[in-house]
């Protein structure tokens, strides 16, 4: 059979069409070559990962014929190249690369110069005043946005000669600008703690390109850290075992075991990282990063200190309480758990509320507090997520801000002079800490640091849904403390609709089947006949549920295990997205990486960014795009708190597509109707009752779970994993009821 004619083609790229969950690109081009006419072809391949709308590109390949596209140029190489045609120089200054000049700006500019356009721009900008509507202040934004997509070509040059692709050209050189070039040449390794998408082997790739010597201490030190992170990063240990740690990262720099070991030492003599040999762990040595082994250290210190202080609960609540008028809140009868709860937090120090779906936990915070008023004392109300302290003021009646607003909220006010006020949200009698269960080690120790001796501090939590995004398992670590006071509550009390999906719930932690019902449901799907769920998921999504509950299919949430597997949230997100919100000729997109971005997108922020919009904008916060200016280059959202927030097309990694997110992300939130696809496909490590278990608690009327009975089976037959603590270790040493943590001692060598 005849091979097909490889050819060299040049275009500019109109738009992009699709981004597999492995980089491969498919796009229209419309060819500008001089002998070739301006017809618009589809090319598709993984070396036009990062490819953007307006650039001009010379690509080499075969012609295909795509079951889907038709006639498909197959690419094989991709290069950018200076546009040289009319058509070529409009499509790229209109595409909104250069801030400053969107398609009506280019079209007039092109008009004015021609072929000599670029020449024009980079040689004489003063030129460009001669185009009617640019004055001055554009015309700055022109040559400061023309200079920087100079430095990222000369950079892209650069670091595709050293083995980045275009995707990750570009990232590098929006995290590092104009220090690029140094770091890439003197410090390759410093990619992987900054750029998303590099891990040790990429980043190895480019130090061996640019001379770095594989038995180098920097290259070995570099597998060891990266090996430590990514046990923090995919497990949530806050520590690694010493042996397990030289084995893993010998495998990664394929080196033998034994010269990892001087390497570790002289990162533990930098105080990178902290060697322990722990008494109560039977493999014994464990090895820390120095700023983990800081926050645990720090929250074992700060509890001790709160726990040891003397109560400043004014008087009048100890009066309250002992007058016997706890028995009801609201005309309802709290029950005797409940009662005790209200006890323990306003006459402990420090103490813990935990519990499953539908046992009050809820109802006994909003008890706690107003006793708590009804003696004097001030309260603080604080949660992990924006969404979380949100339902925290809902049920109480009180202002309630984000841990982290409270923490660097007042360090912002510090800074700038200001003093606190008698309002200071942390000088408070009782401070309340909501959805417990998400706050890791490292948010722990600045959150415990701020507050004062003597102030009363109640975790509320459910110890049974997935532990934090970040390192650590605080709350379960307090709970395995035998000195703090604790009440877990077990009676379910919700009635009415989410009373059978908190049961199933229940069920679910306890390894049974739940039966399907009116609120919870299991559609089970033939594995060999769908290995992939995308498009049932989809469907029951954006079409089936919204019928048959007569909704909008806004208020359904699909809550996936993981993020990147053939069924993850990324995958689901983009594809429920073309269904609900798909490209319109016309109407602005701008693809930021593998993510278009569109006018009506439901999107979530992904970080706390206290000085965007009116109020600052929070991790986990729900937002709709409502403008996409292209000659700004910047997307308007409007958040469900109803701010409005800029973010400029750089800052779109700050922003995440929210039609299917992880069952992680979605803590502290609830949903009317939760849709989770289950698969066999998911990480191993991620499908566990606990899992399963947090994403039923999200929904209030309705979940269905859509995938194969033996990846449900799978579920609940694996209880929650373990994480490498050993904050209840310290605590346990400084209360005097367990074995000490002691100094790094024998340590084994090879």
């Amino acid at each position: 059979m005849t091979q097909p004619e490889t050819l060299t083609l040049d275009g500019s790229v109109e738009r992009i069409v699709h981004v597999a969950p492995d980089g491969t690109t498919i796009a229209r081009l419309t060819r500008t070559e001089p002998d070739a006419s301006p017809a618009t072809i589809v090319v598709a391949g993984l070396a036009l990962e990062g490819v953007r709308p307006g650039e001009t590109l010379r690509v080499t390949g075969q012609w295909r014929v795509s079951h889907r596209y038709g006639h498909t140029f197959r690419v094989q190489d991709c290069q950018q190249v200076q546009p040289a045609s009319v058509y070529a120089i409009r499509c790229y200054l209109g595409s909104g690369l250069i801030k400053g000049i969107g398609a009506k700006y280019a079209q007039a500019i092109v008009e004015r110069f021609g072929t000599e356009t670029l020449t024009v721009i980079d040689q004489s900008p003063h030129r460009l005043l001669e185009v009617e509507g640019i004055g001055p202040v554009r015309l700055e934004k022109i040559t400061t946005g023309w200079a920087e997509q100079r430095a990222i070509r000369e950079a892209m040059i650069f670091l595709q000669g050293v083995g980045a692709s275009l995707a990750l050209a570009a990232r590098i050189h929006h995290e590092f600008g104009s220090d690029t070039l140094r770091v890439v040449q003197h410090e390759p390794y410093t990619l992987i703690d900054r750029v998303h998408g590099i891990g040790f082997k990429k980043a190895d790739a480019i130090a061996k390109n640019v001379g770095i010597p594989e038995h180098s201490l920097i290259r070995l030190q570099a597998a060891l850290l990266y090996v430590l992170d990514e046990q923090r990063a995919n497990t949530g240990h806050c520590f690694s075992y010493y042996s397990s740690l030289l084995a893993e990262a010998a495998k990664e720099a394929d080196q033998p075991a034994e010269m990892l070991v001087d390497p570790l030492h002289r990162l533990r003599d930098q105080r990178r990282v902290v060697i322990e040999h722990l008494s109560n762990e039977p493999d014994g040595v464990v090895v820390y990063p120095a700023w983990l082994h800081r926050a645990e250290v720090a929250v074992a210190d700060h509890l001790v200190r709160l726990m040891h202080g003397t109560s400043t609960m004014p008087p009048a609540v100890q009066r309250h309480l002992d007058s016997g008028t706890l028995g009801e809140r609201g005309g309802v009868v709290l029950d005797e758990h409940q009662r005790v709860a209200v006890s323990m937090a306003l006459t402990s120090t420090v103490s813990i509320l935990t519990g499953g779906p539908g046992c009050g936990k809820s109802f006994t915070v909003g008890a706690i507090a107003a006793a708590a008023r009804a003696g004097g004392a001030t309260i603080a109300l604080t949660a992990p997520t924006g969404r979380a302290a949100q339902r925290l003021t809902e049920l109480t009646g009180m202002p309630a801000h984000t841990i982290h607003r409270l923490v660097y909220g007042r360090r912002d006010a510090a800074e700038s002079g200001e003093l606190f006020t008698v309002g200071d949200a942390l000088a408070a009698d009782l401070v309340i800490v909501d959805e417990a269960s998400m706050v890791d080690v490292t948010i722990a120790a600045k959150f415990l640091a701020e507050l004062p001796t003597g102030c009363h501090l109640l975790w509320v939590g459910d110890v049974d849904q997935l532990p934090s995004v970040g390192p650590g398992r605080v709350l379960a670590d307090l709970l395995d403390t035998d000195r703090i006071p604790r009440t877990r509550l077990t009676t379910i009390y919700r009635q009415g609709p989410g009373s059978r999906i908190a049961q199933a719930a229940h069920q679910v932690l306890q390894g049974r089947r739940f039966d399907n019902n009116a609120e919870v449901w299991f559609v089970a799907v033939d594995e060999q006949a769908h290995p992939t769920l995308v498009d049932l998921v989809v469907d029951m999504a954006t079409r089936r549920v919204p019928a048959k509950q007569n909704v909008a299919p806004s208020d359904v949430q699909v809550l996936c295990p993981s993020k990147r597997s053939t069924n993850g949230a990324t995958v689901l997100s983009r594809t429920i997205q073309d269904v609900l919100n798909p490209h319109q000729e016309g109407q602005p997109e701008y693809w930021a990486d593998d993510r278009p971005f569109r006018v009506g997108d439901k999107v979530m922020p992904i970080r706390n960014d206290y000085r965007r919009g009116e109020r600052g904008v929070f991790n986990g916060a729900v937002g709709t795009i409502t403008d996409i200016d292209l000659t700004e280059r910047r997307v308007r959202v409007l958040l469900d708190d109803q701010q409005s927030a800029l973010y400029e097309f750089d800052e779109l990694d700050q922003l995440a597509h929210g039609y299917a997110i992880t069952v992680h992300r979605s803590q502290g939130s609830e949903y009317p109707y939760v849709v989770i696809p289950l698969s066999r496909r998911d990480p191993y490590i991620l499908l566990r009752r606990n899992l399963l278990y947090t994403a039923f608690t999200r929904a209030k009327k309705a979940v269905i779970i859509v995938g194969h009975d033996s990846a449900l089976s799978m579920v609940l037959g694996k209880p929650t994993a373990r994480r490498n603590t050993c904050l209840t270790a310290r605590l346990a040493e400084q209360l005097f009821d367990r074995a000490p943590v002691d100094g790094a001692r024998q340590l084994p060598v090879f």
